[in-house]
């Protein structure tokens, strides 16, 4: 049995500039306490083709942590673009947002994110070099990937 539940996760600005940081409202419930803070992450996918241009965007360690449901915000700058190919800023992406108890993680959060431009006329006809100013990101929230993973979460449990 987990610990940590995640309830909830908010987008909260969004849709956004791509150029604007992300901002995420999680909700959680810790069951006892914690000898150890948790870590929160949020990993941008920069390729579909190869894991060498994801980002870890920003990490967060949270605690100590009160028994009960906790509620933060979480912010993370945008990806650093000169890390990501010219053909793979536009189109479809992915976020990770995960979190991790003493280096285990336990709970994986993955959004898509669509990155298109604010005007049809440049979607119709791309330039072949974005123009980032006019590249705005939707994430795609209604519809969030989690998975769960069972990890041990005490000394006593790891030794069993």
């Amino acid at each position: 049995m987990s610990v940590v539940s995640l309830l909830g996760v908010n987008v909260l600005n969004n849709p956004a500039k791509f150029g604007d940081p992300y901002e995420f409202e999680i909700t959680f419930e810790c069951l006892e306490p914690l000898q150890k803070d948790l870590e929160w992450k949020l990993t941008y996918v920069g390729s579909a083709t190869s894991d060498e241009h994801d980002q870890e965007l920003d990490s967060l360690l949270v605690g100590p942590i009160p028994v009960g449901v906790n509620k933060f915000i979480f912010e993370a700058d945008p990806p650093d673009t000169s890390r990501i190919p010219d053909a793979e800023i536009l189109g479809v992406t992915v976020i990770l947002l995960t979190c991790a108890y003493d280096s285990r993680e336990f709970v994986r959060v993955g959004y898509y994110v669509n990155n298109e431009y604010d005007s049809e006329e440049l979607n119709a006809d791309p330039p072949a070099k974005p123009i980032l100013e006019k590249v705005r990101r939707n994430v795609l929230a209604e519809k969030p990937r989690v998975t769960r993973f069972a990890i041990k979460w005490s000394v006593l449990q790891a030794s069993q």
